[in-house]
């Protein structure tokens, strides 16, 4: 028989109300669950592979040097890993510490000795996630034009140089030949122009020779029969390690699922780049806007696929040797070997 103080109604009317909170507390606990357990926390969020699903990554958008994360996008790669890849243009290392030092990028691709030089001089601290790049003969060639006299190392005594930029890569390998084959740096006059900009400047005579990379060089020999004169990458700088990937300290402590993430799928990139050159002279056809008559002809270096201090450090030698930095910086602290789960 029912009570008439109506007892029983209000106990079912609690036993709601509990229930409802206990549910919505699970709710709670399974949303915050998630989250730390890799969910996703947002557009850029975490999932059950990584941190930071979606990354900006900084990339000089038609350099040879990056063919192997065109092929990591292309194949799936990054996808696999459980990344979301954006792609921001940059002009080079240099272009990249800002936008690393602000977080607006995430990794970045650059040359050594921009990003060596950021770590000397305190400007951030990076981390080496990924090398990138390594010389091979006839990427880094010197060209005159045909009439100009010019044939060998000795003959650019007194002459203009075009470099893309001073106190770089381009400079101090070109010094560092020149210097091997006894020509006084001194005596040469140094302009500073952009990579593409040098085989018309070399052209119309605005310059007596260019330090040119691929695929300008070869570019510059078919289309008006520029001259070799010498090799940048060769007797003390040959196979040097060119360029490559970097994060800062912060972002790899904070992330280092995603970072070792993109390692796992670099290292598939550049290893199949490595093993497979018409990979790459496809790609070069499709981001690069090399038409598929001179991929073939392009001079291509080496993609390597793991982190060698000893590798690296000749490039923080090269920049001890010609001033770029004070005191020697020791690389080996700055490779980041992740765990490979």
């Amino acid at each position: 028989m029912a009570r008439r103080d109506g007892f029983p109604g209000r106990r079912t009317r609690y036993l709601r109300r509990a229930l409802a909170v206990t549910s919505a507390a699970l709710l709670a606990i399974t949303v915050s669950g998630c989250s730390l357990l890799g969910g996703s926390n947002g557009a850029d969020g975490g999932n059950d592979k990584v941190e930071k699903a979606k990354i900006t990554v900084g990339l000089i958008t038609k350099a040879i040097d990056v063919a192997p994360v065109h092929l990591a996008l292309k194949e799936g790669y990054f996808k696999d890993e459980g990344l979301d890849v954006e792609l921001r243009t940059i002009q080079g290392g240099a272009d990249a510490v800002p936008g690393l030092a602000s977080g607006s990028l995430d990794i970045a691709f650059g040359n050594w000795i921009s990003f060596f030089a950021a770590q000397a001089k305190g400007t951030l601290d990076l981390r080496v996630v990924s090398d990138g790049y390594q010389a091979k003969p006839g990427m880094f060639m010197v060209l005159a034009r045909p009439d100009s006299g010019i044939k060998g190392p000795a003959d650019l005594k007194g002459k203009t140089v075009a470099v893309n930029t001073t106190g770089n890569v381009n400079e101090l390998t070109l010094k560092s030949v020149l210097q091997a084959n006894n020509v006084d740096t001194d005596s040469i006059k140094f302009a500073t122009m952009p990579f593409p900009d040098m085989p018309a400047n070399l052209q119309n005579k605005n310059v007596d020779a260019a330090s040119v990379i691929e695929p300008f060089a070869t570019l510059a020999q078919n289309k008006f029969g520029a001259l070799p004169v010498l090799d940048s990458m060769q007797g003390p700088t040959a196979d040097l390690p060119i360029a490559g990937y970097v994060a800062t300290k912060k972002f790899a402590e904070q992330n280092p699922r995603t970072v070792a993430a993109f390692q796992r799928a670099m290292k598939k990139a550049q290893g199949e780049c490595s093993a497979d050159r018409k990979k790459v002279e496809n790609l070069l056809v499709d981001y690069a806007g090399i038409s598929a008559e001179i991929a073939p002809l392009v001079h291509l270096g080496t993609f390597p696929t793991t982190l060698e201090a000893t590798r690296l450090q000749r490039v923080a030698d090269l920049m001890k040797t010609f001033g770029v930095v004070n005191s020697r910086l020791d690389v080996k602290p700055l490779l980041l070997h992740l765990p490979q789960n």
